[in-house]
């Protein structure tokens, strides 16, 4: 992927906090919620409770779609995501602590609650497969298709696997 065109995607992940993700039921109706995300870079994460239809559709099927925007006033403004991707649970303690410390940084209202149980939410790594961004001020419609490929998440996945072993080591 091109450089320029990452950084603008990383760019609108990184000021947006709400998304749409649309998950697959069993009965083959898409289901679509809103939730907080935060991200690290290409990988974006957020919390789903394990009593959620969300839930129950993603351990079933890992593919989801997620729809990133903000309410313009303008056609011509409209910028945002469109993406295909795969959902994995996190289990490392160093990935799921340093989602929490990103997503504390995003949202640092969320520092009086108690810590996330993990008993009963579980937090969602998810990884871009296909990008559309979209971007009106280029004409109205314009989009960009881009298949995120592993080198291009690898710069903010892998290479934190270090970092989160660090945590696990401390």
């Amino acid at each position: 992927m091109k450089q320029e065109l990452k950084r603008q995607i990383v760019g609108l992940l990184d000021e947006h906090r709400i998304m749409t993700i649309a998950t697959n039921r069993a009965d083959g109706w898409p289901q679509a919620t809103v939730v907080g995300y935060t991200n690290d870079g290409l990988i974006i994460y957020c919390f789903i409770g394990h009593d959620s239809q969300k839930y129950a559709n993603i351990a079933r099927d890992q593919r989801v779609s997620l729809a990133i925007a903000n309410d313009y006033p303008q056609p011509l403004m409209i910028k945002g995501l469109s993406i295909a991707a795969k959902v994995e649970i996190v289990e490392d303690p160093g990935e799921f602590d340093h989602a929490i410390a990103i997503l504390l940084r995003r949202y640092p209202e969320y520092k009086i609650m108690p810590p996330p149980d993990r008993a009963t939410v579980s937090m969602l790594r998810i990884t871009p497969e296909i990008i559309s961004v979209l971007d009106y001020s280029k004409g109205f419609g314009h989009t960009e298709l881009v298949r995120v490929t592993a080198t291009d998440v690898a710069e903010y996945l892998e290479a934190r696997r270090h970092h989160w072993a660090g945590y696990r080591a401390a």
